[in-house]
């Protein structure tokens, strides 16, 4: 009777410290929440760069996987087992290639996404302030997910700070982090990413108007009422842009088909995840989704990359633009990183200021 008096009491303290370290965590995380405001200023680092001065010019989207999620990664939220990389040389190889395609493309203007700058998930890399020290460039960089420590799944996320960065070889005048709604309910979204927009303004040299380029990366993992409502503020945010006379234009992960590249890649593994889908219906008049269907964006990642495997997996397009009217789009293509380093393709355009 004693033995099993005793067997219970310490039972009883077990389950005791941990319902109290449980209780301790959740209210670490509740005290030390990200709460951005509505629209924050942020800074603009890097040299003084000069003003616009040419008509046509190019711009580089790309969501970088935060450089965990190279050909060797699979990702437990796409139906695959990784939570992070297994090692951090694979982090150091993705962030080496993502470097170098991105200097050797020498683009005007680059619209990263998921850029870690300092997160357990890669290994502590500060992503952000390397790859915007290539160049002489400004630069922006709004966070979208920050958490001391994401408890789910297991072994756990761990600490989370990552964003949007972009930069630009022309001077900026502004930039800033718009919020935009979270389709999450509390708690649950304590510990979950905080959508915005990273809106940064270029001069344009002999006109009072500007060029506004807006990078996101919109929801992923919602009922897709996250997506629309997301994606409803910035066509209302872009519009308003244009009616004061400025040239608009937004870049980086939809996470929705773009309408002219849904048919080129059909979703063959709808039990697992599937993106939203984009309708050019909802646009005001002469704006333009555009993109490249002739090859994917990106790739399913409920298995490392294998480019014989066309049956066990599933690609997308579902990264590009959204272009203004007063925009001329000269050329859009694709590019084929063999998803070497990241699970996104990177996406180029090249516009001319219209009318």
């Amino acid at each position: 009777m004693k033995l099993l008096k005793k067997l219970c009491l310490t039972i009883g303290i077990i389950l005791g410290v941990l319902l109290l370290a449980a209780a301790g965590l959740f209210l670490f995380l509740v005290i030390t929440e990200y709460r951005p405001e509505p629209v924050e200023k942020l800074e603009v680092l890097g040299p003084e760069c000069s003003i616009l001065d040419k008509t046509t010019f190019s711009v580089l989207s790309w969501n970088v996987g935060y450089c965990a999620l190279g050909e060797e990664s699979d990702f437990f939220m796409d139906g695959g087992l990784q939570i992070r990389p297994e090692t951090e040389d694979w982090v150091t190889k993705n962030y080496n290639g993502i470097r170098d395609l991105i200097t050797g493309q020498d683009a005007d203007f680059l619209l990263l996404q998921e850029v870690d700058s300092d997160s357990t998930r890669s290994y502590g890399l500060n992503q952000a302030a390397g790859l915007r020290a290539e160049g002489e460039r400004e630069s922006a960089y709004a966070l979208n997910y920050s958490c001391k420590f994401v408890p789910f799944p297991w072994p756990p996320i761990g600490k989370v700070n990552s964003g949007l960065l972009t930069t630009s070889r022309y001077a900026v005048t502004e930039a800033s982090r718009i919020s935009l709604p979270c389709p999450f309910s509390w708690p649950v979204s304590i510990a979950n990413l905080k959508r915005c927009l990273l809106v940064t303004r270029i001069p344009l040299k002999g006109t009072e108007k500007e060029l506004v380029l807006v990078n996101l990366h919109l929801e992923a993992y919602d009922d897709g009422e996250g997506k629309a409502a997301q994606s409803e503020q910035l066509r209302a945010f872009l519009s308003e842009e244009y009616a004061k006379g400025n040239y608009v234009l937004a870049g980086g992960d939809w996470n929705q088909t773009f309408p002219d590249a849904g048919s080129a890649w059909p979703n063959t593994h709808g039990e697992l995840w599937s993106p939203g889908a984009l309708d050019a219906s909802e646009l005001d008049a002469d704006w333009r989704y555009v993109c490249d269907g002739s090859l994917p964006t990106c790739r399913l990642l409920n298995q490392a990359y294998d480019p014989s495997d066309t049956e066990g997996t599933q690609y997308f397009v579902i990264d590009g633009f959204l272009v203004s009217p007063n925009l001329i789009v000269e050329q859009v293509e694709t590019l084929d990183g063999g998803f070497s380093c990241s699970d996104h393709n990177p996406v180029r355009l090249t516009l001319t200021l219209g009318d």
